[in-house]
């Protein structure tokens, strides 16, 4: 039995497994359902610092969490201390949420032209000063998700680490992914166990992990305090229950049948509608619902169904010939 309890700041985690927060995916009817299956702590959509600070309000609907989310965290992005302490203190307040969390790994082009995400690892002392600028801002533990390294030229992540926690970081999380990698190739757990091994704080391990097994296996490899699931958990929060039983070393249970693995699906949408209306949520709906059907036999013709829903009757007529005719 695995009962490491970890501690970010002055919250306590309650397992050892985090949902990593990703753009278009982490809403909160999604995280809802993986923290029903296990997420020890979700973290928002990344929001833009500067975007929150001019008032942009939708923007600002991406903080909502509900009453029963926590511990949860707000990630923002940016590279100008200033405006990133004054939006996370707004972060928070619009929120509610228990830490704070600073992009420095998103590799997308848009964002790393601006001089955010995984381009401030090619200015640490910058990176730095955003943290020490947050931190002076709130009273929330304040987290960092970072990569290995901008290129393989240039592999920082220790020294990057160093810098942070000097700074003042609560914890660090790390993608074994250069940011020229993108999400391509294999991410390297060598370098997660060397920041590990340098820093003194919570250290988050992320980067290929797609089974119970592989959560098991990367803090075991890597000495890590929690692991991170991101593209794993597409379509699949039922990955966090096995990562819990394979790092306490129980008998990993099951996926649920198909049938329950659609309605959970369908009540994801239409939660999402229930607060942003059935337009956005359909939307959403397409790319999220063919998720759900990743690995199903004959279910081709299903997820190009549901790539072209417009309604909330559309996914619950597909829904029901899914659970008919694909056993």
């Amino acid at each position: 039995m695995d009962d490491k309890r970890i501690h970010i700041g002055n919250i306590e985690l309650q397992g050892r497994v985090t949902l990593a927060p990703m753009a278009g995916v982490t809403d909160f009817a999604f995280r809802a359902l993986c923290r029903a299956q296990g997420a020890a702590l979700t973290t928002t959509e990344m929001v833009s610092a500067k975007a929150l600070v001019y008032k942009d309000e939708k923007t600002r609907s991406l903080l909502y969490l509900p009453e029963d989310e926590h511990p949860c965290a707000v990630q923002i992005f940016g590279h100008e201390p200033e405006v990133m302490a004054e939006a996370a203190g707004l972060a928070l307040e619009l929120s509610g949420a228990d830490m704070l969390d600073i992009n420095m790994g998103c590799p997308v082009g848009k964002i790393v032209k601006s001089g955010d995400g995984s381009a401030l690892m090619r200015h640490p002392e910058l990176a730095g000063r955003i943290v020490e600028a947050v931190k002076a801002a709130v009273s929330v533990p304040v987290t960092v998700k970072f990569r290995k390294g901008w290129d393989g030229g240039c592999v920082n992540a220790v020294d990057f680490a160093k810098t942070l926690e000097q700074a003042g970081a609560d914890a660090l999380a790390v993608h074994g992914r250069t940011r020229v990698q993108m999400y391509a190739g294999k991410a390297d757990w060598d370098i997660i166990r060397e920041v590990k091994a340098a820093a003194h704080i919570p250290v988050i391990a992320n980067g290929d992990v797609f089974t119970g097994k592989d959560a098991a296996h990367i803090l075991r490899y890597t000495g890590a305090d929690l692991c991170m699931i991101g593209r794993g958990a597409f379509g699949n929060p039922w990955l966090f229950r096995e990562a819990m039983a394979a790092i306490a070393g129980e008998p990993i249970p099951a996926p649920p049948p198909l049938a329950e693995r659609i309605d959970a699906a369908v009540g994801q949408i239409e939660s999402l509608a229930a607060f942003s209306g059935e337009r956005i949520a359909c939307l959403e709906a397409r790319h999220h619902l063919p998720w759900y059907l990743h690995g199903v036999a004959h279910a081709g013709i299903y997820r190009r169904a549901l790539t072209q829903v417009e309604t909330l009757e559309d996914i619950r007529r597909i829904a029901k010939e899914i659970k008919r005719d694909l056993r």
